[in-house]
């Protein structure tokens, strides 16, 4: 796993990292050459491509449906946001005063989307096999970790379960909703039907649903 200062001494134009952790709220206070959204475009490219190539590669038996969730796995929010937080991203993102202050330097789609423009950045500075590398360092090093969970979230798998009985797809309502901006704690209920199965708490939406899709499963004994 390579960390952030690690990541100064690949570049040899450090100009591009630095634009790569140029968040677009920066600008409104400092006015620069650039923020990372074109990096960010960049990188999602390379980053499902590489990442395909190599699930191809490493699964010649497999079919098209579990190649595309284990990359879906590989690539979401949940993961790359936890991989530039172990990078260190947050720390030196540029961000506006109210970003910060909202918790941009947590916020796991700021985070996800920075790293993809991390990885945009490395393919213009030293081309794709560096970037090869670096997604092979840091993205499929977790392929075995993720090869043993269930490939599908708890939300699309109550999803079908619902669904396979001839019933509508679950509802998630938010109950309760706390918290300053920067700190927000949310409840969800999932609704089957009309019968409440159960509840989540989360630090966003997505997260407060995936959890109750999660107890809601363990409820129906799945």
């Amino acid at each position: 796993m390579t960390d952030i200062n690690s990541l100064k001494k690949i570049f040899k134009d450090e100009s591009l990292l630095d634009q790569a952790l140029t968040h677009k709220s920066w600008v409104n206070e400092h006015p620069t050459k650039g923020t990372n959204e074109r990096l960010e475009f960049l990188g999602d490219a390379i980053l499902e491509y590489i990442v395909s190539k190599e699930l191809y590669k490493r699964f010649p038996k497999k079919e098209e449906g579990y190649l595309t969730a284990l990359r879906a796995n590989l690539v979401n929010t949940v993961n790359l946001s936890g991989i530039s937080q172990r990078l260190g991203v947050g720390e030196v993102l540029k961000l506006s005063k109210g970003e910060e202050e909202t918790g941009g330097r947590v916020n796991p789609s700021l985070l996800a989307d920075t790293f993809e423009a991390i990885l945009g950045a490395l393919y213009i500075d030293q081309g794709l096999e560096k970037a090869e590398i670096f997604i092979s360092k840091n993205v499929l090093v977790d392929i075995e970790d993720m090869i043993k969970l269930p490939l599908k979230d708890a939300k699309s798998r109550l999803q079908e379960h619902v669904q396979a009985k001839g019933n509508p797809a679950p509802k998630y309502v938010v109950v309760k909703e706390s918290g300053p901006d920067h700190s927000k704690k949310f409840v969800v209920e999932v609704v089957i039907k009309t019968k409440p199965i159960s509840t989540g708490e989360g630090k966003s939406k997505g997260e407060a649903e995936q959890d109750a899709a999660k107890k809601a499963l363990t409820a129906l004994s799945l």
